[in-house]
């Protein structure tokens, strides 16, 4: 089989296609044959040897942290009647997705219903998990000002349509008109390009001065460090990425001062464990119609390095598969 691998960390031309011999499913386990395989942010950065969090992974490896696809055979211990299943599963790890076979856990495994597209079911596979578990957390009340950061990727389009269901009003911050268009047929109501100087001010006009109660900080640096100026008095300040690089530096003590409530990254950790029911909820919200994964394109497998360039370009809006 076809397998994407990475050999040594730099940039997207480290991405090569390689060939290897089939897996085999083991106890508990079964094989899906691919379908899609979907990317985030996390991997371009690993890929380079830089880690917002997460371990680096051990060279050489496979990254993909998550798939769609069938069910082609199963292990000892598991129901044969799996077999030809729609599936979306993580990979052991969160490594190994990149390739035409893989091995999964059958108790990974989340089944997609007749009603939804496999990609829109990968899509939502480790993004809907993470929104799900991030919208839990912050606790959303109907009529709070909501900003989300990088609203019209992959997991900040999924926020913001949590987050407006919730009867919550969301700003949508995202550079250039391509994604603030997006971002509004999301359901924002208000869109700001957080690329203009003025951005935050924006952000307080249109909440009377009072700036957002909830911030999902999706970006870091500066600019998650502006969106914390803007947090309400009383706020919480939800992280869940580093794309700049670097997270948010917030003083304990000055957000104690303000009242502010900073989720921090680690919550993280806890939304990579077990996380069926967080996907399950959001594959049923979008099979009935409810939340809409936004996949901006798809590669075909042997093109990784052009998906992984597009994502760091901020080239695509919503979330980039690979396509087996």
């Amino acid at each position: 089989m076809r397998v994407v691998r990475v050999t040594r960390f730099g940039g997207p031309e480290v991405l090569e296609t390689q060939t290897v011999p089939d897996p085999v499913a083991g106890s508990g386990e079964v094989v899906v044959r691919v379908a899609f395989a979907e990317i985030n942010f996390i991997e371009t950065q690993l890929r380079r040897g830089f880690t917002p969090g997460p371990p680096l992974p051990e060279l050489p490896y496979v990254p993909g942290g998550g798939v769609g696809g069938l069910v082609l055979s199963v292990g000892e211990g598991v129901d044969p009647g799996l077999v030809g299943r729609r599936v979306v599963t993580r990979t052991p790890g969160f490594g190994g997705g990149n390739a035409e076979l893989v091995v999964a856990r059958a108790a990974d495994l989340v089944e997609v219903p007749d009603e939804l597209e496999l990609a829109d079911a990968t899509a939502l596979l480790v993004d809907g998990n993470t929104a799900v578990g991030l919208f839990a957390n912050a606790a959303i009340q109907p009529g709070e000002w909501v900003l989300v950061e990088a609203a019209a990727g992959g997991l900040g389009s999924l926020l913001v349509q949590l987050a407006r269901g919730a009867g919550a009003r969301v700003i949508g911050a995202a550079g250039g008109a391509a994604k603030l268009e997006v971002v509004a047929g999301l359901g924002a109501e208000v869109t700001v390009d957080y690329s203009r100087p003025d951005w935050t001010d924006e952000v307080l006009d249109a909440t009377g001065g009072r700036g957002a109660d909830v911030v999902f900080d999706g970006v870091g640096g500066d600019l998650g460090r502006q969106a914390f100026e803007v947090t309400a008095r009383g706020g919480r300040f939800s992280v869940h990425g580093a794309s700049s690089g670097s997270t948010t530096t917030v003083d304990p003590e000055e957000a104690a001062r303000r009242g502010v409530t900073v989720i921090g990254l680690e919550q993280l950790a806890a939304l990579s464990g077990d996380g069926n029911e967080r996907t399950e909820r959001a594959i049923a919200e979008a099979a009935g119609g409810r939340l809409r994964a936004v996949v901006g394109r798809t590669f075909p497998l042997e093109r990784a390095a052009e998906a992984h360039a597009a994502i760091e370009a901020r080239a695509v809006n919503g979330k980039t598969l690979l396509e087996v």
